[in-house]
C-alpha cells in the first residue's frame, strides 16, 4: 500500500477489520517491520489524538518517529506555483518535500481545508504534491477533504459495539461557532457506505455533502425522522460544502441549536450509542448528559485511533 486516503486503499474491508482485531490483541507483535525505519509526521495544523495515536502506533511497530510542526518549527512554506516569493514564506514546498522524503521511509501528512477556494481544497493540492515529489508512501492524518484514520477507527468501534448484524448509523450535522471542514463527515460517509450498515445523513438545507461521499446513503432533512431507530448517532459539524451553491463554500449557514444532540434526541433512537471524533464543543454539538452517558463511545472511539493507524502503517511497511 503506497497511499492511504480512501476506504478503497485498504482493499477488502472485512479483512482489514479482522486485521485490526489481531493488531489490538498483539500491538507489539510486528516490531521487526519497523526496525530501522523512520516515520515523518508533518503537521500543518493542530492535533491531539492524531498526533499521539499515530506516533504510538509507529512506536508499537518499532519505528523511529520524527514530528514536524510546519507552522511552529520550520520555515513557512509556499504551496502554490508561479508566485514571486517576496512575502513571509521562505521556502517552497517543491524543494521542501524531496528533502523531507530523504530523511524517512513513510510520511504522514495533516493539512486542513482553507475553506475559501473549493477547487483548491477538493483537488487536495498540498497532499498530492507529497505523493508526487516525496518518493515515499504517504498517508493522510486528515486532509482538506478526508480523514480516513478517523473513519477506520469509527468503523472498528461500531463493529465492536453493534448488537445487530446491520445497524442503522446516522450522521447528523450539529451547530458550531466556527466554520469547520467536511473531512470527517466525508470520510465517515464514505466508509459507512462501504461497510455493512444502513447509513442516514441528516443536515439542514444547504449543507449537502459532495455526492461522491454521500454515495447510497439516505439523506433526510428532518433530524427526528432520521434519528428514529438509530443504533449509532455520529454528531459532527461541518461548514457549507458548496455543492448546491459554490459561493457559499466554507460558510456557516445555520446555528440552529435544535440540532444539538441531547437526551431528547437520543430518546428517539434504538438505545443508540453516541459517537464523535473529538474535540467536541459541549452545549453546541452535544449536551453533557449525553456525552457522559453509558452510551457514549467517544473514549473507546478515540482509543481505536491507535489501532487504525497501526494497521495502515503496518501495511505500508509490508509494501516497502
Amino acid at each position: 500500500m503506497k497511499t492511504f486516503f480512501n476506504v478503497e486503499d485498504l482493499g477488502n474491508l472485512q479483512t482489514a477489520l479482522a486485521e485490526a482485531q489481531e493488531v489490538k490483541k498483539n500491538r507489539f507483535g510486528y516490531q521487526e517491520l519497523g526496525k530501522n525505519k523512520t516515520l515523518l509526521m508533518i503537521f500543518f495544523n493542530n492535533s491531539l489524538r492524531t498526533r499521539l495515536s499515530t506516533q504510538k502506533a509507529a512506536m508499537n511497530l518499532g519505528m523511529n518517529v520524527i514530528v514536524l510542526d510546519v507552522n511552529a518549527g520550520a520555515w513557512k512554506l509556499e504551496t502554490e506555483r508561479g508566485v514571486i516569493m517576496d512575502g513571509d514564506k521562505s521556502e517552497h514546498l517543491l524543494e521542501a518535500i524531496p528533502v523531507m522524503g530523504s530523511y524517512c521511509d513513510l510520511i504522514g501528512i495533516r493539512s486542513f481545508a482553507g475553506l475559501t477556494d473549493r477547487d483548491f481544497d477538493y483537488a487536495e493540492t498540498i497532499v498530492n504534491q507529497f505523493v508526487q515529489y516525496s518518493g515515499r508512501p504517504v498517508f493522510a492524518m486528515e486532509t482538506a477533504t478526508v480523514h480516513p484514520l478517523q473513519a477506520f477507527a469509527d468503523l472498528i468501534t461500531i463493529e465492536e459495539h453493534k448488537t445487530t448484524a446491520r445497524p442503522k448509523v446516522v450522521l447528523t450535522w450539529a451547530p458550531h461557532c466556527r466554520a469547520l471542514p467536511q473531512a470527517v463527515p466525508n470520510s465517515f460517509a464514505q466508509w459507512m457506505n462501504a461497510a455493512d450498515v444502513d447509513l442516514v445523513i441528516t443536515q439542514p438545507k444547504g449543507y449537502e455533502l459532495d455526492p461522491k461521499y454521500v454515495g447510497d446513503a439516505i439523506v433526510e432533512y428532518d433530524q427526528r425522522k432520521a434519528l428514529e431507530g438509530a443504533d449509532f448517532v455520529y454528531a459532527k459539524n461541518w461548514s457549507c460544502p458548496g455543492v448546491t451553491n459554490p459561493a457559499d463554500y466554507g460558510k456557516i449557514l445555520s446555528k440552529d441549536m435544535s440540532w444539538t444532540i441531547d437526551t431528547e434526541h437520543m430518546s428517539w433512537t434504538n438505545n443508540g450509542k453516541f459517537m464523535h471524533c473529538l474535540p467536541v464543543r459541549r452545549g453546541l454539538i452535544v449536551s453533557d448528559d449525553v456525552i457522559e452517558s453509558q452510551n457514549s463511545l467517544v473514549i473507546p472511539e478515540a482509543a481505536n485511533r491507535e489501532i487504525s493507524a497501526e494497521v495502515v502503517i503496518k501495511r505500508m511497511l509490508e509494501s516497502l
